[in-house]
């Protein structure tokens, strides 16, 4: 009996490049807590300085730290945040450890539903831009190890379609 290889082997290959190209997307996404180091969801981190030396890119997740017996995230289009309003709000958010993950360019508006304190400054306006094909860090090492990866994968898969037999006789 004859068995053919070729199709099952390059299949397989192919297989393995698209999973390292799922990681190497994965892996170049970034996750931010909102207000770190130096804060967290509070009354005292001012977030417009804080998201100023950001950029962000869909794939992108920022974490909402907090107290939820003292704050929550409400997520809100343009008209709530410059109202400080939650009312007619698009999410809200209680855990205090909310991962929202930023899935498309464009702007979202979080802040605080709690009486007061989004006039006291707890709101964060996030801009979520285009990522551009050399937009990742070279201090990254995330990155490097997932270019890396990427690189030794193509290798070995265009080494095994090399040596791959024409058919194999099974008895």
């Amino acid at each position: 009996m004859v068995v053919r290889v070729p199709m099952a082997m390059a299949a397989a290959v192919l297989l393995v490049v698209a999973a390292v190209v799922v990681v190497v997307e994965v892996a170049a996404a970034a996750t931010y807590t909102v207000g770190a180091p130096a804060g967290l969801w509070d009354m005292q981190t001012d977030y417009a300085d804080w998201v100023k030396s950001k950029t962000f890119h869909p794939g992108d997740s920022i974490t909402f730290t907090y107290s939820p017996e003292l704050h929550d995230v409400v997520e809100v289009i343009k008209a709530g945040y410059d109202a400080c309003s939650s009312a007619n709000n698009i999410s809200a958010f209680r855990s205090g450890n909310d991962v929202v993950t930023l899935t498309a360019v464009g702007t979202r508006y979080f802040l605080c539903g709690l009486t007061g304190h989004c006039g006291n400054g707890m709101k964060i306006r996030v801009d979520v831009v285009a990522a551009k094909a050399s937009s990742a860090p070279a201090s990254s090492s995330a990155s490097r190890a997932a270019a890396a990866g990427f690189a030794i994968m193509t290798t070995v898969a265009a080494s095994l379609l090399l040596l791959q037999p024409a058919a194999v006789v099974v008895s």
